[in-house]
């Protein structure tokens, strides 16, 4: 795209937008960039070597509405004026994605859905980097992609994609798409419309044709559903955890089988990472390995060797025989389920925060087989306590990581996990699930 001297706005100054104006810089692009929050300072610093213009704690409607392309971060709602004022007039408003997206040489490999994408797109890096390849981590993960193209491109992006980004993506394509699972998440962004959620996942596919490969989890009925409606020209590739799949991959009997070209098969016990979840990560992982034709011996020795993101079911320590769990990133009742399912050991569960609507009753039958006491880490924990209180002897509340962390200690027994896996998002008592992560971790630490 041609952007020599046209005024392009960048709304949103964190890591994707801070990327995309560097991008837009390089370009020849007029740039302004705008943020109605505070601007991290090392960000301002960035942008400042680069003489790009900015502003923070405010948005300039005046300058905003002279752009002729804006690029929106994937945190800014549809429902703010400004986003309302600016789709009435009617300006170009697309996502980091895409806009990297003009001036990429690489190809990618994109990753979305409810739940797993994160450890699916790091996980898909890890084999290619291990396979010795050029390739770039980005969208959620890793650097800016727009930032990334900026300063020198590489051959390969495994890139994680949100539904908001997504929303905001017209001309890009995925040359590999993986969509883990769909499951109610984000609901109040969709104006409580399933369907709509779905679609917005679905974008992934866009611009796709008879060259390129389609990666689903073949045991989620939703997409299984949406896929009937369909008429799709890309390869198909589906993983299973119940049937035998002849192009894509499967587990059965503790075994994995990956068929592509031709099979690969390795026991579950060697995955780096437990659980059904991350066996389905890892079979997601392992087609699109496979699709670019990475060596087997290499797709098999990196599901063995990966060691998995922070604050997602992240060994912490193991003091006097109780293991410490931060899975502080699962802020929804579905990926709690996944990780409560996980363990092995009885649980003492630290959890809670800011509700987004959730239904606890979806967490019954685990909680009453796996856990013992609930520490509710939040404001407000009446609801936890009416979904639980029958279900579990103990539930107490804390105010504070270092108060969960002790009471934890006092709970739990030799040979017995504390799980923080909160179901909720942060912003109650903590920044975000980072900062809640990290002050669970040192507490930990302390004991």
């Amino acid at each position: 795209m041609e952007g020599k001297n046209k005024h392009i706005v960048i709304l949103g100054a964190g890591e994707s937008g801070v990327g995309a104006a560097l991008l837009a810089k390089k370009q020849e692009w007029n740039v302004f960039v705008s943020d109605a929050g505070k601007i991290k300072a090392d960000y301002k610093t960035e942008l400042d070597n680069n003489q790009i213009e900015w502003e923070e704690n405010t948005h300039s409607t005046d300058r905003i509405f002279q752009a002729e392309l804006i690029v929106k971060s994937p945190g800014i709602p549809e429902t703010t004026d400004l986003m309302r004022a600016l789709r009435n007039k009617q300006v170009k408003i697309i996502s980091e994605i895409e806009f990297a997206g003009y001036y990429t040489r690489g190809k990618s490999i994109c990753v979305t859905g409810s739940n797993g994408k994160t450890t699916t797109t790091m996980l898909t890096h890890h084999i290619l980097k291990k396979a010795g390849w050029d390739v770039g981590l980005a969208g959620n993960v890793g650097k800016s992609f727009a930032k990334q193209v900026a300063e020198g491109d590489h051959d390969w992006y495994v890139i994680e994609l949100s539904s908001f980004q997504l929303d905001d993506m017209f001309d890009f394509k995925a040359d590999i798409g993986i969509l883990t699972n769909i499951t109610p998440d984000h609901l109040d962004r969709y104006e409580n419309q399933m369907q709509k959620y779905v679609d917005s996942k679905f974008r992934i596919l866009n611009n796709q044709n008879h060259e390129d490969w389609f990666i689903y989890n073949y045991d989620d009925p939703i997409i299984r559903e949406e896929l009937s409606k369909r008429k799709l020209s890309m390869n198909l590739a589906p993983f299973s955890l119940k049937e035998e799949i002849k192009v894509g991959a499967y587990a059965v009997n503790n075994q994995l089988i990956i068929n592509i070209k031709d099979q690969l098969t390795m026991s579950i016990h060697e995955l780096a990472l437990k659980g059904k979840h991350n066996t389905q990560n890892s079979l997601a992982a392992g087609i699109a390995a496979r699709i670019v034709e990475i060596r087997k011996s290499v797709v098999r020795e990196s599901l063995e060797d990966f060691e998995n993101v922070e604050h997602r079911l992240e060994f912490v320590a193991k003091v006097n025989g109780i293991e410490f769990i931060n899975d502080s990133k699962a802020t929804n009742i579905n990926s709690t389920w996944y990780a409560l399912e996980t363990m092995e050991n009885p649980v003492v569960w630290v959890m809670g925060g800011v509700d987004k609507g959730n239904d606890y009753s979806e967490l019954s039958n685990l909680v009453k087989d796996k856990v013992k006491a609930i520490i509710c880490l939040g404001i407000d924990n009446q609801k936890i306590i009416k979904a639980f209180g029958h279900l579990v002897e103990t539930i107490v509340e804390a105010g504070s990581a270092t108060e969960a962390v002790a009471y934890a200690y006092r709970l739990a027994k030799k040979n017995e996990t504390v799980l923080l896996s909160p179901a909720c998002a942060s912003f109650d008592l903590f920044e975000n699930y980072e900062d809640r992560g990290n002050q669970f971790k040192q507490a930990v630490r302390k004991l």
